[in-house]
Formats: C-alpha cells, sequence, structure tokens
C-alpha cells in the first residue's frame, strides 16, 4: 500500500515552511505568487489531497450537508433527493442521506448526529415533529431548509408543495366526472401535507354543498400496504364509495389491490386517485390520475435555498411554493 502524502512532503519538495503550504491550501494572500505556483506544482506532481478534518478546522466548514427524508423507500423523496444532491454536487458539497423511517424519535436523533459531524446546513423533508420540537431540535443547526413543513420563524426557509390546491383540484374533477360519494386515505396523522390535502377534499366538498361524513376518511402508512389495508377497512364498511382519494400514489396502489380483492371494477364501480405522480402511477393497471409535483426541481429547489444561507446571499429568499397539476387517467 503506498504511503498517504502529507503535507509536510509538499513543504519538504517545495522547500518551504508547513505554515506556507497551510496558507496556499486555505487559499490566503500572503503568498507571492511564484512561491504559491511552485506549491501547487508540487502538490499536482505527489497527487497531495488536503485533509478534510483539518481543512474544516481552519475555515469552520465541513463541506458536507444533510438530507433527512421520511423513507427513502418512496419514490416520491428519492426523486427529490436526487435534485438536492446534484446541486450540492455542483457546488462542491457532499451530502449525508438519512432516512428516519417515519419514526419522530429517530428524526430527533438523526438531527443530534448530523450537528455532532458538524455538517455546514441540512434539509428536513415532511418533518413529522410538532412545531416546538422541531424548533428545538433545528435551533442546534446554523442553517437549515424545510421541506414541505413551515414553523414560525424568520432563519428557516421552506420549499412547500401547495398540497390543499392540489386535493381540491382532485375532488373537484370527481365531482364533475359525477361522483358523489368521495372518501379518503389520509395518510399519517403527523403528516403536514395530509392535513393540508385533507383540507382540500374538504374544502371542495363543502363548495358542492355535500356534507362529509367523518367516517369516510382514515388515516394510513403512506405505502402500498398501508393503503391496501386502510382501502379494506374502509371499502368494507362503506361499500357504497364511488370514489377514493389517496393521500399519495403508493396508497393508490394499494387501494388498486383492495379494489381487486374486492371484486371491484376501477374506474366503474369506484374511481381511486393519487397524489405525486411518482413513475410507478402511469405503469398499473389502470393507470392512475394524480396530481403532479416536479419533484427533481423541488429538490433542487431546497438546496439552493440551503446554499444561498450559507454563503449569505438569502436577505430576499421566499419559500418556494409548486403548484400540482391535475393528470387525469384511466383509473377515474
Amino acid at each position: 500500500m503506498s504511503k498517504r502524502v502529507t503535507m509536510a512532503d509538499v513543504a519538504r519538495e517545495a522547500d518551504v515552511s508547513l505554515m506556507t503550504v497551510s496558507r496556499v491550501i486555505n487559499q490566503a494572500d500572503s503568498v507571492s505568487d511564484g512561491t504559491r505556483q511552485r506549491i501547487l506544482d508540487v502538490i499536482d506532481t505527489l497527487g497531495y489531497r488536503p485533509s478534510g478534518i483539518a481543512r474544516g478546522l481552519a475555515t469552520q466548514r465541513t463541506g458536507t450537508l444533510g438530507l433527512v427524508v421520511p423513507d427513502i423507500a418512496n419514490p416520491f423523496f428519492s426523486g427529490v433527493a436526487r435534485g438536492a444532491e446534484q446541486i450540492a454536487y455542483t457546488e462542491g458539497y457532499n451530502v449525508f442521506l438519512c432516512n428516519s423511517e417515519e419514526d419522530t424519535a429517530r428524526e430527533v436523533d438523526i438531527l443530534q448526529s448530523l450537528e455532532e459531524k458538524r455538517v455546514d446546513g441540512l434539509i428536513l423533508c415532511s418533518s413529522r415533529l410538532e412545531d416546538d420540537d422541531l424548533a428545538q431540535a433545528l435551533s442546534a443547526h446554523a442553517f437549515a431548509v424545510l421541506f414541505n413543513r413551515r414553523i414560525d420563524s424568520d432563519s428557516i426557509r421552506s420549499t412547500m408543495v401547495d398540497d390543499e390546491s392540489g386535493a381540491i383540484k382532485l375532488t373537484r374533477y370527481l365531482l364533475s366526472s359525477g361522483r358523489r360519494r368521495i372518501g379518503m386515505l389520509a395518510g399519517p396523522p403527523a403528516s403536514h401535507s395530509g392535513h393540508q390535502r385533507l383540507r382540500g377534499y374538504r374544502a371542495a366538498l363543502a363548495a358542492a354543498d355535500l356534507t362529509l361524513s367523518d367516517d369516510l376518511v382514515i388515516p394510513c402508512t403512506p405505502s402500498v400496504t398501508g393503503g391496501m389495508s386502510a382501502a379494506s377497512d374502509l371499502l368494507s364498511v362503506h361499500s357504497q364509495l364511488d370514489a377514493l382519494i389517496c393521500y399519495n400514489d403508493l396508497v393508490a396502489v394499494g387501494a388498486l389491490q383492495a379494489c381487486a380483492e374486492l371484486e371491484l371494477s376501477v374506474p366503474e364501480d369506484i374511481a381511486i386517485a393519487g397524489f405525486d405522480d411518482i413513475p410507478i402511477s402511469g405503469l398499473v393497471t389502470p393507470p392512475l390520475t394524480t396530481c403532479s409535483v416536479p419533484l427533481q426541481t423541488m429538490g433542487e429547489a431546497a438546496m439552493r435555498l440551503l446554499l444561498n444561507q450559507i454563503s449569505g446571499c438569502n436577505s430576499t429568499d421566499l419559500d418556494t411554493v409548486f403548484y400540482p397539476e391535475l393528470v387525469v387517467r384511466a383509473s377515474t
């Protein structure tokens, strides 16, 4: 195994002090152009790579960022993570991707761990924490951006989906197609997005002078199995339902499976609508009506907000809001 080249090796080869090499590496101005170039040439010849730890001690930056998601298996968050990581990479940052598994205690542990690792900033996606707990957990971080969540803070920006308007569009579309008994698989009780989508569903029904029965709304785990279980439970009690709005497309796929087991034809007996327009939504049978949001673009926007904060260029930055677009397919 070859010996790792050190700063001392560079200083010896260039015939300068360790301090001079350090100044060149940290781009200090107090080195002559000739000496700087000689040291850079030696660094290139020897293949020296500065220690990230040592550089971090000098610059108070680690070149690392945190990205926390509630479920990395969900293609929604995979798309967001891809966009965020690509922007970070082009700006010279590495990203720690952390998965909280929809567990608030684990989410807190992750935020503490990222603080201990001295990440330069973090993006927290769809936090399940209560506002006070979230504010406390983020207080140890100098720079943070929330994705699909807001809290009352002048320093923490957010990148949001207007979930309420998306749910209004879905519900209005179902009503316009003649559906009147519309249930909802509302997602996790602690989900900010779930609350906003439920609000949109209720608003659209109220605008159509339809009374919402609370027992037509049921929470669920945001997964295929969660959707299948919740749809089976709801339809076993309310067989008269002629439409289901689902928290996301994974839940909607589970609802399709439940309908198949109950021998309900989609969309003839019941319409099924999802949310997010992940790739699988157009591949299942029948393809899902859903609301489309630009996953990668949203991840890019969140990362730009964070990097602007870190660089001190955030004075005019506002929260970024994306508006879902209705995508009608055969499931309705």
